[in-house]
């Protein structure tokens, strides 16, 4: 299903489950605001995150979900979403930002004690260290009642950097922590 999917969103036809490694894991505690991998190897084509995550805090979400690479706080990002909730699309775009928006993060709230938010992120050409960074997100969160405040996320990010990637960091704006629910999973992409 998943190649399926990646499959429409890309040129039409998804790699085989042969093509991703495995490079790392990682899940929340529940007294930490971030959630990290390091030491990424450079020997893949692209990485893919596939993730679900879930922040202390009460309402319908907490916040926006953030990406950095490398530990950079500058103003080094660029995004551009487009985002329905079932009555409204929008579309946004940043420059100059301290991060890319990766969607919104649902919250402990026992109303969605057993929903998540779901987001796979696919990276290109992170080991280049002569161009830019790229990363394309799908995401999404739904609380299974009528309220807007619930949506669906197609995203594009750039860091604007020739480094090559080796960490990648997720916070929200609240600086909330990450519950046990948070599951992260890094995957290298043969090229």
């Amino acid at each position: 299903m998943l190649n399926t999917l990646l499959g429409t969103l890309s040129e039409g036809v998804a790699a085989s489950t042969s093509s991703y490694e495995s490079i790392a894991t990682a899940t929340g505690t529940g007294s930490s605001a971030t959630i990290s991998v390091s030491s990424i190897p450079s020997t893949y084509a692209s990485l893919q995150v596939r993730a679900t995550f879930k922040a202390t805090g009460t309402g319908f979400y907490v916040d926006d979900l953030l990406l950095r690479f490398n530990s950079d706080t500058g103003s080094n990002y660029t995004k551009h979403s487009l985002q329905g909730n079932g009555s409204t699309a929008t579309a946004v775009g940043t420059a100059s930002t301290t991060s890319i928006d990766c969607g919104r993060i649902l919250s402990s709230d026992a109303a969605l004690a057993n929903m998540t938010t779901t987001v796979i992120i696919d990276i290109h050409d992170y080991a280049s260290t002569t161009k830019y960074k790229t990363v394309r997100i799908f995401s999404g969160d739904e609380g299974n009642i009528s309220n807007t405040s619930f949506r669906v996320f197609l995203a594009s990010g750039l860091w604007q950097s020739t480094s090559a990637i080796t960490s990648l960091t997720f916070s929200t704006d609240a600086a909330l922590n990450f519950t046990s629910a948070t599951q992260v999973a890094l995957y290298g992409i043969k090229g």
